[in-house]
């Protein structure tokens, strides 16, 4: 199946409050978890939603999945969070997930795929669509912190999406503090023609 994907700018606001549901996608969060942390479950989940959204009417917070197979094309089937590290307060917290450098990477540390639609390839299809326009907009690299489930015991909770999705989408391990919680990382080379590639003071 093949997946159109673009930024979640306000206008699609409706289409990505329905992909969430009145779940907001995983138990109230919003993905709002990497921002705030468990602060997110003890308040009003309306706050969660409210800042999503808000946050849409900047420099676009993440990415949504459309199926192009016209009987799904009213909905959207999937989500990834991109946006610069240096935002997410809470992972940057978070001691396994630490920043390994001073590197201004940029992150996606979250996903959220339609149940109808798992196991058909939306995550990678958010996940080069991230990869590309991350460089677009100047990243040095871009990181994910997903979970390994080949390590036994390892959480079923992946919305942080799963090791072998990066890995065959060009991403390297570069750091594991924790044995099923890898970090991974690909690096970016500046776009020929992009203003950001020329030495300064270039006209």
């Amino acid at each position: 199946m093949r997946y159109e994907v673009v930024p979640a700018t306000p206008d699609l606001w409706p289409k990505l409050e329905q992909l969430f549901g009145r779940a907001g996608a995983s138990n109230g969060c919003w993905c709002m978890y990497w921002l705030l942390g468990p602060e997110y479950h003890r308040r009003d989940r309306t706050l969660n939603r409210d800042e999503l959204r808000a946050s849409t009417e900047g420099e676009s917070p993440g990415l949504l999945a459309f199926a192009t197979d016209p009987a799904d094309a009213e909905g959207a089937v999937g989500w990834v969070r991109l946006t610069p590290r240096s935002e997410l307060a809470w992972l940057n917290r978070t001691r396994y997930l630490e920043p390994i450098d001073d590197s201004p990477v940029w992150s996606v540390p979250c996903f959220f795929i339609a149940r109808t639609h798992r196991g058909q390839g939306v995550s990678d299809a958010l996940l080069v669509a991230a990869v590309e326009i991350a460089q677009q907009r100047g990243a040095p690299a871009v990181e994910g912190y997903p979970v390994d489930p080949a390590v036994p015991g390892a959480t079923k909770n992946a919305f942080t999406g799963y090791l072998p999705v990066f890995l065959r989408n060009g991403f390297t391990e570069v750091a594991r503090r924790r044995e099923s919680r890898p970090i991974v990382r690909r690096a970016l080379a500046v776009k020929q023609g992009d203003p950001s590639s020329e030495p300064a003071g270039a006209q």
